[in-house]
């Protein structure tokens, strides 16, 4: 190989490592700029909506305070978050009012009036009963979060339970059902009430707010899997392999894993079945 060759080689190795440099510079910038973006940008949409939300208030609020009492009268500049206050403050004496006895009396004929009202009575309980729902101390709107198959069999969607299937609806159906929300992706507030037998759920271990978090994400936030190591080798095809589920247990709120053929009842049926040993 003469030296002509041997330069042109060692330019091109040269070249190669450069360009590798070069590739894997751009790869970290690249990683680095992603990582800043992830950083940033949920904190940066978190106070830009909360501003928002706290300007619009302010701007519905304040002019109703009485310019003598309004601490903007005296300063040069506005006091972001005021109206805000001024809010949270009014609705704690209203709930206050509310509590005593001519409180509630007021509440109790203000709603016999609207329950008089054709279209408005319809509205007032709708909101009424969604308001009593979502903003309870105790609420469990959510109990537990499961597995269903839908739209078809072999297909399978997250939903939460709400309660157990009552009335008019159990009565005309064989098996006792419990009624499910099944949420839609990106915006779980929409979604299907479905009455689905029991024994087609499938509960998980995952938590109801961990559930919300990946149906939002479109299955890119998925939580880790918690079970122990015995029953994730445990093949579920639907809540028939389940001992019991008990979806509205007042503490735990978790169901009891079995895997099917280990039920009590089960296991005396095999042993009903299971022919008498010959005797030799």
């Amino acid at each position: 190989m003469t030296d002509d060759e041997q330069r042109g080689k060692l330019g091109s190795t040269r070249d190669e490592a450069e360009r590798k440099r070069a590739l894997t510079f751009a790869q970290r910038m690249r990683a680095y700029l992603m990582t800043g973006i992830l950083v940033v940008a949920p904190i940066s949409i978190t106070f830009y909506l909360a501003w928002i939300f706290i300007g619009f208030v302010d701007r519905q609020v304040t002019p109703l305070i009485p310019a003598a009492y309004n601490p903007e009268t005296y300063l040069p500049f506005a006091l972001p978050g005021l109206g805000l206050i001024v809010l949270i403050a009014g609705l704690i004496l209203i709930g206050a009012a509310t509590a005593g006895f001519f409180g509630r009396l007021w509440s109790r004929v203000s709603e016999q009036i609207l329950a008089r009202m054709p279209v408005i009575r319809n509205v007032h309980s709708a909101v009424k009963q969604i308001l009593e729902t979502v903003l309870a101390q105790q609420s469990n709107a959510f109990r537990e979060a499961v597995l269903v198959e839908y739209p078809r069999r072999g297909i399978w969607a997250i939903a939460f339970i709400t309660g157990r299937t009552e009335g008019e609806v159990q009565s005309i159906t064989a098996e006792e059902c419990i009624n499910i929300f099944l949420p839609t992706t990106p915006n779980p507030t929409s979604g299907f009430l479905l009455f689905v037998p029991k024994k087609d759920l499938v509960p998980l271990s995952m938590g109801v707010e961990e559930a919300i978090k990946m149906v939002i994400s479109g299955g890119i936030v998925t939580p880790p899997d918690r079970r122990p190591a015995a029953e994730k080798n445990v093949v579920m095809t639907s809540a028939v392999v389940y001992e019991d589920l008990e979806v509205l247990r007042e503490l735990e709120r978790t169901p009891v894993l079995a895997p099917k053929g280990t039920r009590p009842g089960e296991r005396k049926e095999a042993s009903l079945n299971k022919p008498d040993d010959i005797e030799e």
